[in-house]
């Protein structure tokens, strides 16, 4: 069985979308020859902002695919918005799944069918207070080695100045944007392309943890290199793990409220407490 979408979809979303993208944007994109014309191939780029996917979809177009975007399988629950995912060929990713593979086979079975994905191997826009991207979840990684498909590094900025991420870090640069959409002036999508990832050391072996974690890291080295020669800036030495992050903070928050460990006496000698009711 193959991918479905319905053409009709397609045309109507272009239609709507395309004029009005050329009119609220403006472009600086490079590039995008390294998207091929034809077969299978993931699309992974770094993720600032809940815009940057129509900036993504426009570049990606306008290079001559359409775009298939994975998106989180809640969004399939109210039928409007599920009439046009479906229809435009857009995958649901059921992240509720024990199975990673289970949980994407729907996207291996689309770039068997010849599609272009679009991955955000981050999972979310990108919490590091200078919206450099964090490290990579190792579907891309998992995809591309599965299946044989070329993944090319894609690198965006300019969309965090239209529609900064509500839940944004409050330190950085991340921190010094206000909130809400921003379309005055038109704001300019820079958008660049690299060379796919050369993933062929990985080639035939098995799919471990170790495996997909070294290939997810390629990727985002490919993707951080793009975007630190767009911001002309020097990305820091390690990238930002937002899992650890989220542990630090929760056991730091359980540690604040920990209830204090009474002074416990070794054997044989009394307390500073028991000294002080015994007057010595």
């Amino acid at each position: 069985m193959s991918h479905g979408y319905s053409p009709a979809w397609r045309g109507l979303t272009v239609g709507i979308l395309r004029p009005l993208l050329f009119g609220l944007l403006k472009r600086d994109w490079r590039g995008r020859e390294h998207v091929p014309g034809e077969g299978g191939v993931i699309i992974a780029a770094n993720h600032i902002s809940e815009s940057d996917p129509l900036a993504l979809a426009h570049f990606v177009y306008e290079s001559g695919r359409f775009p298939v975007f994975l998106a989180k399988s809640t969004l399939f629950d109210t039928m409007v918005v599920k009439n046009i995912l479906r229809g435009t060929g857009q995958i649901p990713v059921h992240r509720d799944s024990d199975d990673p593979a289970l949980a994407l086979k729907d996207a291996e079975k689309a770039l068997r069918d010849g599609e272009c994905l679009v991955f955000y191997p981050e999972g979310t826009c990108t919490r590091d207070p200078e919206l450099w991207p964090m490290t990579g979840q190792t579907g891309v990684a998992r995809m591309a080695l599965s299946t044989g498909a070329k993944v090319v590094p894609v690198a965006s900025w300019g969309a965090h100045e239209l529609l900064p991420y509500k839940k944004g870090e409050q330190t950085g640069l991340a921190g010094s944007l206000k909130k809400g959409l921003h379309p005055f002036p038109r704001k300019t999508m820079k958008v660049v392309a690299g060379p796919p990832v050369d993933l062929s050391r990985y080639a035939g072996r098995p799919l471990t943890r170790e495996t997909l974690r070294a290939a997810t890291d390629e990727v985002m080295a490919a993707i951080t290199a793009l975007l630190a020669g767009i911001r002309g800036e020097q990305p820091p030495k390690e990238r930002y793990d937002h899992h650890r992050v989220l542990e630090e903070r929760r056991r730091a928050a359980a540690e604040a409220f920990e209830p204090a460990v009474p002074e416990q006496a070794a054997p044989g000698r009394e307390t500073a407490a028991e000294r002080k009711a015994d007057g010595s």
